[in-house]
């Protein structure tokens, strides 16, 4: 192969209903450079290894697996940075393995936007959500054209402002990442808002890939799922707390009153989690609702089933708010 522009990085577990999804949308790729498929198991006890090898077999060029005899994730350790530390490409391009990408000129057309624009340091797309069975449910739509993304809106959305099978951004500056970064509980969210602080976002405004929800053993799945549920979700947002803290010393508190909004939301959301009433009452979001979503946050309090919506609903409200108070913010 010639100089590789772009590496894939897809990292997989226990994935052999989705995992050939994905390696088809990686290698129906139309472009006029080279690029590699890496791809990690982390030790799937499924059928998803096999699967992998036999792509291997048919493309040993392009497809560079590593097959993991113990998993990683269980010991703490960040696969996707196991990764993309063998990656030779100028970008770096994500997936995982339940996702997959849906415009064969995903690729083409993000590199050609960030070889003409050199300070553009992340570039997204709208996803689309789906099923298992690859139903759609929704999008991953957070504007309605193409835009350069303000780094406070990234901030403010969350991790799942913009999907992470949408990422492409240049190799080098993962190269040496910041402590907030490493210490981080998870990725996609501290990578996002990195990356943006470190020149621009840009988004497009096409569906050129697929998020599937309700996958056995994905994250989000962790967090909803078990015992210690509650006690998972209440951990993981105070360490998300502690990752704007340190961004926001990174960034030399450039952006401060975003990071500062999004916080007090977080702070709204424990107090939810551990059906503290009062300080739900005494926080911002429940003095500024009306009756009838006051009424709401009581009922999601203690039927904690119902509280993904609100905390959706509270965001898009950080969203508008700010946005209306600091316009010329980016």
């Amino acid at each position: 192969m010639d100089k590789i522009m772009v590496s894939i990085v897809c990292i997989t577990y226990n994935h052999e209903q989705f995992i050939a999804d994905a390696i088809d949308g990686f290698l129906m790729q139309k472009t006029n450079f080279d690029f590699e498929i890496l791809i990690h198991d982390d030790a799937s006890t499924d059928k998803t290894a096999d699967i992998i090898k036999k792509y291997e077999l048919k493309f040993p060029n392009i497809i560079k697996p590593i097959y993991q005899k113990e998993n990683q994730y269980s010991k703490g350790i960040k696969v996707v940075d196991l990764n993309w530390k063998r990656a030779k490409g100028k970008y770096i391009a994500l997936c995982e393995g339940d996702d997959y990408w849906s415009d064969p000129f995903k690729l083409q057309k993000q590199v050609d936007y960030m070889e003409n624009n050199s300070d553009c340091t992340l570039c997204t797309h709208a996803v689309e959500k789906v099923t298992i069975n690859k139903v759609r449910i929704g999008y991953e739509r957070p504007y309605d054209r193409d835009i350069k993304a303000p780094t406070t809106d990234l901030i403010l959305g969350g991790g799942y402002f913009v999907g992470t099978t949408s990422l492409l951004f240049p190799r080098n500056l993962i190269e040496s990442t910041p402590d907030f970064y490493l210490n981080a509980s998870v990725g996609d969210y501290p990578l996002q808002i990195y990356l943006a602080s470190k020149g621009y976002a840009y988004y497009m405004n096409e569906v050129m890939g697929a998020y599937r929800i309700g996958v056995e053993g994905s994250w989000s799945q962790r967090q909803i799922n078990g015992n210690d549920k509650r006690e998972k979700q209440i951990y993981h947002t105070e360490q998300v707390i502690n990752m704007l803290e340190g961004f926001n010393k990174y960034t030399n508190y450039k952006y401060n009153d975003a990071i500062i909004k999004k916080k007090n939301y977080y702070y709204f959301k424990i107090a939810l989690l551990k059906k503290d009433w009062k300080m739900v009452r005494i926080s911002k979001y429940y003095q500024s609702a009306g009756f009838k979503d006051k009424v709401t946050m009581f009922i999601k309090m203690y039927f904690p089933s119902y509280k993904q919506q609100l905390f959706r609903n509270l965001i898009n409200k950080n969203l508008k708010e700010f946005r209306s108070e600091n316009r010329n913010l980016s």
